[in-house]
């Protein structure tokens, strides 16, 4: 038996039928296929090439009524690629189509149960519950969604407008709500600044207060631990002049040179003794 050649690329797996029997997936590379021959019965060979590359779907413009019944147009954008070669082709009849199919019906499932604010305010909601959606039913024919994105939405012309305005309003709102705080916070601020400075300011002056007491206490005893030195000293000397008064007759004679030595100072001697003889 004489045979042909079927090469596979490394981006594709072949499915092998034999008869209309699948008997095998191909992989990468060159594959002998059996050739008939003159009254001989062969069975007839098919290869069926699927590419597992990476692909992108789009579902373009879809009109859908939003839950408040405002219709707008939206386009999907898939990222898929085949996983599963004998499921893809096996399980569904064309999986492209299968897929654009499952996309579009889940698109219009998630827009439906959301509201024109909704959808404006949180966009990526609605790629999420796609991908959410068409995941599972994918996987069951031998798909893979990488990712599932809404491109565009474009809504009526009238409509566009009003939205525009409410957006702009919007955004005002969201501004001077934002400028109302941070005033608020500035204003919040500057009032615990104040409070604080004043604790400052009153800690100070009870410690400069505090302060000066001790300061005075201590100005206070040592004048008067002086005046107990002065008078402790003073009472040793009474009790040496009183044991000793010569002592007391030589303090009187140092304090009589003392004041001799002053011009304008008078003293004084015997004048008691004098008053009373002319008594």
């Amino acid at each position: 038996m004489s045979a042909s050649e079927v090469i596979i690329k490394s981006t594709h797996r072949g499915l092998r039928y034999s008869d209309g029997v699948l008997t095998g997936v191909l992989d990468p590379g060159r594959h002998e296929l059996p050739v008939k021959r003159a009254f001989r019965r062969t069975p007839e060979v098919e290869i069926v090439q699927v590419d597992m590359r990476e692909r992108e779907l789009t579902i373009r413009a879809q009109e859908i009524l939003t839950s408040d019944k405002v219709a707008i147009r939206v386009s999907v954008l898939t990222q898929f690629k085949v996983t599963d070669a004998v499921a893809a082709i096996e399980t569904v009849a064309a999986y492209e189509d299968r897929l654009y199919s499952d996309v579009q019906l889940a698109a219009r499932r998630s827009l439906a149960s959301m509201t024109l604010e909704a959808i404006l305010t949180n966009r990526t909601q609605l790629s999420e519950d796609i991908l959410r959606d068409v995941k599972e039913a994918a996987a069951g024919y031998g798909v893979a969604i990488l990712r599932s994105d809404v491109k565009d939405l474009v809504f009526p012309g009238n409509l566009q407008d009003v939205m525009n305005r409410v957006l702009a309003a919007q955004r005002l709102s969201e501004a001077q709500l934002v400028e109302a705080r941070t005033a608020a916070e500035r204003g919040r601020i500057e009032a615990d600044a104040r409070a604080e400075a004043q604790q400052v300011a009153a800690r100070a002056s009870r410690e400069t207060g505090r302060q000066a007491a001790e300061g005075e206490a201590e100005a206070a005893r040592i004048r008067a631990d002086a005046e107990v030195d002065a008078l402790r000293r003073r009472a040793d000397a009474a009790a040496a002049y009183t044991e000793h008064p010569a002592l007391l007759r030589l303090r009187e004679l140092e304090t009589l040179a003392e004041l001799a030595e002053t011009a304008s100072a008078r003293i004084y001697i015997g004048f008691d003794k004098h008053a009373e003889r002319e008594d």
